[in-house]
């Protein structure tokens, strides 16, 4: 498992340092301006809707299953058929959860942002603009950015990055990270709270995509070099 944390600290830096800082500060401006132009709050009273809610609710449950779920899989099937590819790949995708996972928990613990309300009635108040800024005050799992899309994207550009070539990943990859920024948009998020992570979580995606695409080279180097007589 030791694939798992490679170049891990210095992966954590590269996803705040140099020009990736600037990417942080555009998710922070257009919050900023998504929120104060009452943009947010026209999106969630406009996508209030029974059939939306229906088809894209399974997005929510998804995206907090499959990012378990396929690098764990992606192991296991890896080690069995002794595919290094499929084993480093394994690590990618699980450590561009953790990073999408701490780096989403991070924001959240210090901006307290209130989540939407479950359903929209005259009597439901616009509360896009709450927002608890310190420590804690509004929790880890619930308000800005969403973590859902953060890791969705993550994982989708770190594919996309390691498989330049492979359409079909690729696309099923992108197909991915929309359908779980859109779903939880319209149900447990606010919409600046999935451009926000669109970005962050695209960040996060290069940074550990490169990374172990050239990790994958190397092993795959010295894999085939252990065949050789």
């Amino acid at each position: 498992m030791r694939g798992f944390f490679f170049n891990l600290p210095g992966n954590i830096m590269k996803c705040f340092g140099g020009d990736n800082i600037f990417w942080h500060l555009l998710a922070i401006a257009l919050t900023y301006i998504l929120v104060t132009s009452g943009f947010d709050w026209l999106y969630f009273t406009s996508s209030r809707s029974d059939l939306l809610i229906t088809l894209l609710f399974p997005a929510v449950r998804l995206g907090g299953r499959l990012p378990l779920i396929a690098p764990l899989t992606l192991y296991i099937s890896g080690k069995v058929s002794r595919n290094v590819k499929a084993v480093n790949t394994a690590y990618a995708l699980g450590q561009s959860v953790l990073l999408g996972l701490l780096t989403a928990a991070s924001y959240k613990a210090f901006t307290g942002r209130a989540h939407p309300p479950r359903s929209l009635t005259p009597a439901t108040v616009d509360i896009s603009r709450e927002f608890r800024f310190g420590f804690l005050r509004g929790g880890v799992f619930w308000g800005w950015p969403s973590s859902h899309t953060t890791i969705a994207f993550a994982m989708t550009v770190s594919l996309m990055i390691m498989f330049p070539k492979n359409k079909s990943v690729r696309y099923l990859a992108v197909l991915y990270a929309l359908y779980i920024g859109f779903g939880v948009s319209v149900t447990i998020h606010w919409f600046s709270d999935v451009v926000a992570g669109s970005i962050i979580g695209t960040v996060i995606g290069i940074v550990v995509g490169n990374s172990f695409r050239n990790y994958n080279e190397n092993s795959a180097l010295i894999f085939q070099s252990k065949l050789e007589p």
